[in-house]
């Protein structure tokens, strides 16, 4: 067996294991908010996930990839050392596959672009120094870890309040529900299908300008809305039984809460009768917010704000396939982009920016991403939908549309998001709508990080990784 086979092998087998770690950590991001409101089980999450992840990765993957991620390197570099290059790229692989994999075990929702991004960017260094880096590229991915969380934590954040004053404020919850559900329908589709153009189907070189994106995001749509009409009106509303006539802001019931904590930081300052009349009063106000509370858990759980609920479950399911799809037509080029490099430059000697992908190498990563979910993809997927705030339908369902409109304005907008990020953002946002005590904040802290982490540890991981390649193939 000569040495470029032995090289072909071992691309393909770190190739694999980064596709796995892919599928383990990113899909997290179409299917967490889903698991942790309940929409579906874990088992059920990985099928439809599976299908849609593979479906995207197989059928709309790139079949021309960038060698070298987001051009954080310059390929002429390596123009009279194609070696070197070759395992700079395993490497690569070896040490974002590593990272991830760590992450995973921790239950960390990190980026996988930023994962082999930084990889490369180690590579890079410690092959021709700091001066080879495209240090604005690099900024823009720090940028990333401000921008993606900031702007879909405030889109989910809204649609969540708009959410809870249009239908869970209302007498009737869900007759407003089930006035919404077309319009949201529409908006949900549209936006999804221009989700799918910009960030999954342009790998099949639709070239669609802006206009017509949007003319087939409102057909499509509109058909959704239409055909969601007759399902809505099928769902028969039950009356409410104990709260019957009742209408209280929930906001109410915070305030109580705020009054109840300064009067125990009061009662705990002061001495003498002060304290005594501080006393009764915190009594009292302690009783009358367990009265809201009461009141709320009951309204919770009435027969309406479930059929609620229950429309829901619907919206967030065909949202979270949208993104799953998008997602594998995507993110399995940070696996099959760098392998697909070292197999052409294996076969021409030549190192070049862009390389054909096989379509064996796109069946590997789809096979990949999705035996990584299966096996510890729910490690993250709890991070997301359990463990950073409570999630239901209604707010899973604002994460995941609010996440899917930022990945949107910022393909057209040129902004630098990542997926994961967005999607963590749009959690807090809508655990935010209902205010900081609703967060898990040892979680967001463990998150934010490993974001700061993970180019670090995939550039570190990627010198020792090459030093060793280098070592055994020049023996």
């Amino acid at each position: 067996m000569n040495v470029d086979t032995i090289l072909i092998i071992v691309a393909l087998s770190v190739s694999f294991y980064m596709a796995w770690n892919i599928g383990a950590n990113d899909v997290a991001n179409a299917m967490g908010t889903s698991v942790g409101s309940g929409a579906l089980t874990i088992k059920k999450a990985i099928i439809v996930a599976a299908v849609m992840e593979f479906a995207g990765a197989f059928l709309v993957g790139s079949h021309v990839t960038d060698t070298v991620r987001k051009g954080i390197v310059d390929t002429s570099l390596f123009a009279d050392n194609p070696n070197s290059y070759i395992y700079g790229m395993i490497a690569a692989l070896m040490a974002a596959g590593t990272w991830l994999n760590f992450a995973s075990y921790k239950g960390w929702p990190v980026s996988t672009t930023h994962s082999i991004v930084g990889s490369v960017l180690g590579f890079g260094i410690i092959f021709s120094g700091f001066s080879s880096i495209h240090w604005d590229m690099v900024s823009q991915i720090a940028a990333s870890w401000v921008i993606s969380p900031l702007l879909s934590g405030t889109i989910s954040f809204l649609i969540f309040c708009l959410l809870r004053r249009v239908i869970f404020y209302s007498k009737t919850p869900v007759k407003s529900a089930k006035r919404l559900t077309p319009l949201l329908v529409f908006f949900v589709v549209g936006i999804l299908t221009l989700v799918m153009v910009f960030k999954g189907l342009k790998n099949l070189h639709l070239d669609l300008s802006l206009a017509h994106a949007l003319i087939l995001a409102c057909l499509v749509g509109l058909v959704g809305a239409l055909i969601s009409i007759p399902l809505v009106n099928r769902i028969k509303a039950t009356k409410r039984e104990d709260v019957e006539g009742e209408l209280i802001d929930p906001k109410v019931e915070k305030s109580m809460e705020k009054v109840t904590m300064h009067l125990r930081k009061a009662k705990e300052s002061v001495t003498g009768e002060l304290s005594d009349e501080i006393s009764q009063l915190l009594t009292k106000t302690e009783n009358i917010s367990a009265r809201f509370g009461k009141f709320f858990q009951t309204k919770h759980i009435s027969t309406d704000y479930q059929t609620v609920e229950k429309i829901f479950i619907y919206l967030q399911i065909l949202s979270a396939c949208f993104v799953a799809f998008a997602h594998g037509a995507n993110d399995v080029a940070n696996a099959i982009g760098p392998l697909a490099g070292v197999l052409s430059t294996i076969q021409s000697g030549i190192v070049g920016m862009k390389a054909q992908v096989p379509l064996l190498v796109l069946l590997l990563g789809g096979v990949g991403i999705i035996i990584g979910l299966a096996t510890w993809g729910w490690r993250v997927i709890a991070t997301i939908g359990k463990h950073i705030t409570e999630l239901t339908p209604t707010r899973g369902f604002a994460a995941e549309f609010g996440a899917a409109i930022t990945i949107v304005l910022a393909s057209k907008l040129a902004l630098p998001v990542s997926t994961t990020h967005t999607l963590v953002g749009a959690v807090l946002g809508v655990g935010m709508a209902r205010g900081f005590s609703s967060l898990n904040l040892k979680t967001i802290r463990d998150i934010l990080l490993s974001w700061v982490i993970t180019i670090p540890a995939g550039a570190i991981l990627t010198a020792a990784f090459y030093y060793v390649i280098k070592f055994i193939f020049s023996l």
